[in-house]
Order: C-alpha cells, then sequence, then structure tokens
C-alpha cells in the first residue's frame, strides 16, 4: 500500500481516502493506528475515525462492478464458447478452462468502466446516506 501512495501527488494523496472491509486482522490496534497514520481521518472502517455503514449496500467499486463483470465473462456460456472449440455440459469442465476464462476477462476489462465505476462512488455514498444506510439498489 505504501509503494502506491508514494506515487501518488500530494494534492491526490490529500484526496484519498482508504476503506477496508473489517476483517478480524484488520482492526488490530496497530492496523488502525497505521492507517491514521498515513490518512488521518481519511479512512472508512471498523475502530477507525469513520464506521463501516452498519446492513449498507457493497460500496466498493470492486463489489459493486468489478466481481459481477468479471462473474458475468467468466460463466457466460456465449463467452466462454469463444475460447473453447466446442461447446460442454457444464461453464468449465477443468480448472484450466476456468482459468483461462478469468485471465481472458481480467484482460478484457475497459479500463473507461473502471474510471467510471469509481466516480460513481461518491454518489454511491450519498445515497447509501440518504436510505438511512440501507440498501439503495
Amino acid at each position: 500500500m505504501v509503494n502506491i501512495l508514494d506515487d501518488l501527488s500530494l494534492v491526490e494523496y490529500r484526496r484519498t481516502w482508504f476503506q477496508h472491509d473489517g476483517a478480524p486482522p484488520h482492526v488490530v490496534r496497530f492496523v488502525c493506528a497505521r492507517l491514521t497514520e498515513l490518512f488521518d481521518d481519511h479512512w472508512i472502517g471498523r475502530q477507525g475515525p469513520h464506521a463501516w455503514p452498519p446492513r449498507s449496500p457493497d460500496l466498493t467499486p470492486l463489489d459493486f462492478f468489478l466481481w459481477g463483470y468479471v462473474k458475468e465473462r467468466v460463466f457466460n456460456r456465449k463467452y466462454i464458447q469463444h475460447l473453447e472449440e466446442k461447446a460442454c455440459s457444464k461453464p468449465h469442465p477443468n480448472l484450466e478452462s476456468l482459468k483461462t476464462s478469468l485471465i481472458k476477462a481480467a484482460t478484457d476489462i475497459d479500463m473507461d468502466l473502471v474510471r467510471a465505476a469509481i466516480a460513481d462512488w461518491p454518489r454511491r455514498l450519498k445515497a447509501c446516506i440518504q436510505n438511512q444506510e440501507g440498501h439503495f439498489e
């Protein structure tokens, strides 16, 4: 994480927020202290300055965009058929087929879609707050 932060300009760094999932290893005292050291009050998570909204929908671009996008391609029969010579009864007859589909799906991700998903995050966060931290889509 620190390597990524080193690549940011001071303006980008000051605008950066960090959020984590609140898994038990992520909320131990030294991890929270390090996040505060790196991000001041610009981090979201258990034991942090901004708690993760309870009962909230998935707010991260990975959750609301990327995993669904990849899953659609990895398990979509039409998408898979162009990778294989012939169709089979299961989406992936073996581990190698699954790996091939995952790599292809990751390689084909359109960065404009990723940027749009990231840009949509503030709107999603506001919608979550307006809906009293409940489901909004």
